[in-house]
């Protein structure tokens, strides 16, 4: 690059011959002294070495020469001021390149290097070149580093020491050498030249931004060295890091000309670094909706602070992307779990708070709260340390008013707590390779809409995904593959959890869950759980299992469609209620189970696909449909598909309404479930009345409440051999375990009939 070539600046001064009047014997600044008409300078027409020279007899220490007219800076390119002199007579001075240096209002920048190195001359007659280089950046071989405020400068020479030598000086030569530092077809720009120091002290937050600005669409270079930047730095224009930069953690810098995490990497020299800045600029404006990890792995050895990553916000609700990379989790104490025990008080009225705690402040929020009468999937959503109180995630179904409690902090790899409120984040195509040693992704206290998508977390030590308030409001899990680490481990002593969620509309589509303790806790309603495969198997014998997807709001509004369910149950609650035993509210309800696969190999007896655990007493089913499923057993028999696990509380069975248990296929289950269901009886001896058991095929043990037909197959006989034409009444709810039906003749009679009977009442 030659700027004199490329936009017609001059350089070079006028040679001696064309008169000394702008030559002057200051500081080259208007009205100083020139060596016009001087008697200590005289034109030399015909030098044996030089030609035409200017022969000047040093009387002062320094013996200034300065020339007056403005030779021009600008960023970025360099000029080599020389001169070749000789000393001719008298004391032998020494001699430098000179200069002063000029704002654009005409006033001196005081502070910057103005003398190049000096030579000594040493023999008469011979002939020395003096020479250094002025430009903006820290170069090496730059002998006078300007930055970019000087943009212009008075050049020539000093001679320094001894006085009364005579010497002579050939025209002094200004040449841009800017393509000694540049290529000459450069399509980047230099920090350096624009006054970036790069010593990790000095702050080159307004070189960056110079060189982004005359960049103009080219590259950006920050060369080797370390840029400390002390204030926010946006960059329009794509940067290229050689060199690493520092900057404070509230400060932000912004690549927007090549947004993606690795030029984060480069420039902070730091993966994890780099990762928590390119989140904080994800965050920060709006150029790009998505980071890209460029398919990167970061190694990490503790949980990344999202909220403390971003520095600035306490909610965030613009829909933001990560896509495209890998965290790995390295064996690494920074990973275990914080456990504290403390005591506290419950009151129902205040059913999401304890009160009282001692050693509040020793309480994470987002702990695991464990303790007698508290559910599964309790956390810890906010802290008031002043109040000694905690907000919880979901109410406890029975502890005492005074009672120890356990608080265990997991650690994720992901942790989102820090915000108040976060929504609208998709995670899409991240593999979490979390190798047992830490847990996957812990959601903020609130918001709606996180996605994850299309992504692996292999083997999370503790949970999967963690809701600890209603940061899941309509949580989208999609086309993920989540695998546990405890694979060998059998089921019932596994600790894993896939997901939680404690708010509504959650939809899990088209996973794969494998081998956790249960794969989804799920409180509120509207839950779409759609074409999944969950499995929660053991390599044992006739052993047990546990739920795989766990609903704890009786009344759920949900849809279990098109899903792949092996070696465990659907486990149906309301272990999340203050009251638990049922008032005015609704009781259990609202599920859809339609088009699954039900699947259990090695499994005891006695297991159970739909098990539903009341928590209090009183409730009843009021809307269940179980339709066009397929069960079937592998390795052995089962009795039944399906129980009302009464170890606390059974069912009103008097109230049941709504249950429909049809078009299933059923494989190695020793008893189908069909509701309403139609079947023939035989009544082999005259009587008047028939008692008739319906109740095996009845879901839950339920009642024989409504006959909807009865229906005779050939001829109702008397003793005497006659056709009974007389119709009988119906008794429901016969027998003392009301599951019986009893058809009352007009006489004692026998035959066959067919007769459909319900467990509820259809209305």
């Amino acid at each position: 690059m030659n700027k004199a070539i490329t936009d017609g600046l001059v350089f070079m001064p006028p040679a001696f011959a064309n008169g000394l009047d702008v030559w002057s014997s200051e500081d080259g600044t208007p009205g100083s002294a020139t060596y016009n008409l001087d008697p200590n300078a005289t034109l030399v027409a015909a030098d044996q070495d030089f030609g035409g020279c200017l022969e000047l007899l040093v009387t002062a220490n320094p013996q200034k020469l300065r020339y007056m007219g403005q030779t021009p800076l600008q960023p970025g390119c360099y000029l080599r001021v020389r001169a070749r002199v000789k000393a001719i007579s008298g004391a032998l001075p020494s001699v430098r390149v000179a200069a002063w240096a000029g704002d654009a209002s005409n006033a001196h920048v005081n502070g910057l290097t103005e003398v190049g190195p000096s030579v000594s001359l040493t023999t008469y007659g011979e002939v020395v070149e003096i020479s250094a280089i002025v430009g903006s950046g820290l170069r090496g071989g730059v002998d006078m580093v300007w930055g970019t405020t000087p943009i212009y400068g008075h050049f020539g020479l000093d001679f320094t020491g001894p006085t009364g030598g005579l010497v002579r000086i050939e025209d002094i030569v200004i040449e841009d050498i800017t393509s000694a530092f540049l290529r000459d077809m450069m399509d980047w720009v230099d920090v350096r030249d624009y006054g970036a120091i790069g010593d990790g002290v000095a702050d080159d937050s307004a070189a960056f931004l110079a060189a982004d600005t005359a960049a103009t669409g080219r590259e950006v270079l920050v060369p080797a060295g370390t840029y400390h930047l002390a204030n926010h730095v946006s960059m329009t224009n794509p940067v290229r890091f050689e060199g690493t930069v520092t900057m404070p953690d509230t400060k932000r810098l912004i690549l927007m000309g090549n947004f993606s995490l690795t030029p984060y990497v480069e420039a902070f020299g730091d993966e994890v670094l780099g990762f928590r800045k390119a989140f904080q600029a994800l965050l920060n404006y709006s150029d790009h909706e998505s980071l890209d990890m460029d398919g990167l792995r970061i190694e990490l050895s503790a949980p990344i602070d999202m909220a403390a990553a971003e520095g600035s916000k306490t909610t965030f609700e613009v829909r933001r992307v990560i896509r495209n990379g890998q965290f790995n989790a390295l064996a690494s104490t920074g990973w275990d779990p914080v456990v504290a025990t403390s005591q506290a008080d419950y009151n129902p009225a205040s059913p999401k708070t304890l009160s009282n705690v001692v050693n509040v402040a020793n309480i994470a929020v987002g702990s695991l709260v464990t303790g007698a009468g508290v559910g599964r999937e309790v956390y810890v959503s906010a802290r008031n340390i002043g109040a000694g109180t905690l907000t919880l995630s979901q109410p406890l179904y029975g502890p005492a008013a005074t009672q120890s409690y356990t608080f265990t902090r997991f650690q994720y790899v992901l942790d989102f707590s820090g915000f108040t409120k976060f929504s609208k984040f998709t995670i899409t195509d991240v593999e979490f390779q979390c190798a047992g040693n830490a847990s996957g992704i812990l959601l903020a206290p609130n918001g709606q809409t996180f996605h994850l998508k299309d992504s692996f977390m292999t083997k999370p030590r503790d949970r999967g995904i963690t809701s600890i308030g209603t940061g899941c409001q309509d949580l989208q899990i999609d086309r993920c593959h989540v695998v546990s680490s405890e694979q060998s481990v059998a089921a019932t002593a596994r600790k894993s959890i896939a997901f939680n969620v404690n708010a509504n509309d959650a939809k899990v589509r088209d996973n794969r869950f494998e081998r956790f303790r249960h794969t989804g806790v799920l409180f509120g309603n509207g839950h779409l759980i759609v074409g999944n495969h969950w499995f929660q198997g053991d390599n044992l014998v006739d052993a047990p299992r546990l739920g795989g997807m766990i609903f704890t709001q009786p009344n759920v509004k949900s849809v279990i469609t098109g899903n792949y369910i092996d070696n465990c149950s659907i486990e149906w609650t309301n272990e999340h209620d203050a009251a638990p035993d049922f008032g005015v509210e609704y009781s259990f309800g609202g599920l859809t189970i339609t088009g699954n696969i039900f699947t259990a190999s090695d499994v005891a007896s006695w297991f159970k696909w739909l098990v539903i655990k009341p928590y209090g007493t009183g409730h009843f089913i009021q809307g269940l449909s179980v339709t066009g499923n397929t069960f079937k057993a592998i390795n052995g028999n089962i009795d039944r598909i399906e129980e009302v696990d009464a170890s606390i509380a059974g069912l009103d069975f008097g109230r049941s309404r709504n249950v429909v248990f049809e078009g299933n296929t059923f494989n190695a289950v020793s008893q189908n479930t069909i509701n309403p269901v139609t079947l023939e009886f035989v009544q082999g001896a005259y009587a008047v009345n028939w008692a008739l058991d319906p109740s095996g095929y009845l879901p839950f043990g339920g009642w024989s409440r409504n006959v909807t037909s009865v229906v005779s197959e050939g001829a109702i006989t008397n003793a005497a051999g006659a056709v009974v034409f007389g119709q009988p009444y119906v008794t429901v709810n016969y027998g003392a375990g009301s599951n019986l039906v009893q058809l009352t003749w007009p006489e004692a009679c026998k035959g066959r009939v067919v007769v459909t009977t319900r467990m509820d009442n259809p209305f």
